[in-house]
Formats: C-alpha cells, structure tokens, sequence
C-alpha cells in the first residue's frame, strides 16, 4: 500500500507530465475531521449497509468522490489551503499529493473544470485491524476509471498548457485505509495510496 504512481498518472492526464513513483512508509493518521465537499460523481440509491463489509464499502466509496471533490477545489483555486487534503488523504498518497500540488502552484497553475469520476468498482475488502503501526488497517480497493475531458489547465498567463495528446479517461486503482477503526470504522477513512491499472477505456 504504498505505490502512488495513480496520484500522479492523473496529474499525467491533466498536464501529461511524467509519472513517477514515491515510496514512505505508513506514517500519520487523520488528524482533520471530514470536510463535506460537492459531490464529483452522480449519487445514486443504494440500500443500507447491513454488515460491517458493506459499511466499510460505502465509507471507502464516499471517501475517494470526496477525494476528487477536493482535488478539483485546490486545483481551481490556488488560495484554498493544501490542508484540506488531510480530510481525505494519509500516508503516501497524502505526501504525494502535498508535495504535487506545492509544485503546480509554484509553477502558477490552475484548473478550470474538473475531473470525474465516470466508473468505481470496489475490488476487495479487507478488515484486519491487527497492526496499524505496520499499516495493517481495514483497507478497501477500488478502482476508479476518471475523466479529465472538460479539465484544463492555464499557467499564469491565462494560455493552456494541456497537450493534443492528453488521453481523456483512465483507470488508477486506490487502497483507502482506516487507521482509526477501534475509534471511527465510518469516519475516518483516508486514500492511503493508488496505482495506474491497464484496462479497457470507459466511456467519457
């Protein structure tokens, strides 16, 4: 759980800057309480969750569309504090995504639209609480096919810096985490990391 190539594969398909990988250990827990940021993809109807597998499942799902939602406000406002990351985000994907962010601001970028999500498929769930400190922590894998078609993005000076070749879809799939299960098995799930998977292109 600690490759978050994925993090930067969507940087790649925003502004198709090199991906690369950043590797840390599992070294923070929450420390902000969830923010309530717009929803990034259609909501739909679902049942309650009857087990402590289908409440993870939901939680995790909720956590990567708030994900996204974040994401979308830092990039199209610059002033709004990298902080926020923090409601979503933890270990490497938290630090990868800082030190992203720190950069594209630096460069005097900004986003106008936003990303989607257009697919999420939740791929395993796993419950074991044994060693948070060894990050052994209820986790949920999900893939997530984003679409970045309406996104640009604008330097300073007002001129786009997003490539002909930007591909408009892709697949990343993400391990969310609790770290706080004993204390908040709903309220503290964070992406710990993510991944570029190859699959089929979903429709944009």
């Amino acid at each position: 759980m600690t490759n978050s190539r994925g993090a930067l594969s969507l940087a790649t398909a925003v502004l198709l800057l090199v991906a690369g990988t950043s590797c840390a250990d599992h070294d923070g827990d929450p420390t902000d309480s969830r923010s309530n940021p717009p929803a990034s993809s259609p909501s739909s109807s679902s049942p309650a969750p009857t087990s402590p597998s289908e409440s993870a499942t939901a939680a995790a799902t909720a956590t990567v569309n708030d994900y996204y939602a974040i994401r979308n406000q830092l990039r199209r406002d610059p002033t709004q504090p990298l902080s926020k990351l923090k409601s979503v985000a933890i270990s490497t994907e938290l630090t990868t995504q800082q030190t992203l962010f720190k950069r594209e601001r630096e460069q005097g970028l900004h986003q106008t639209g936003e990303t989607k999500v257009v697919e999420l498929e939740v791929q395993s769930v796993n419950l074991d609480n044994s060693d948070p400190q060894a990050g052994k922590v209820p986790t949920v894998q999900i893939d997530v096919c984003f679409d970045v078609s309406g996104v640009d993005v604008l330097d300073a000076d007002g001129k786009s810096v997003v490539t002909p070749e930007r591909p408009d879809t892709g697949w990343i799939r993400y391990s969310v985490a609790n770290y706080r299960w004993d204390s908040d098995p709903d309220g503290a799930w964070r992406v710990a990391s993510s991944q570029d998977i190859e699959r089929t292109p979903c429709d944009a």
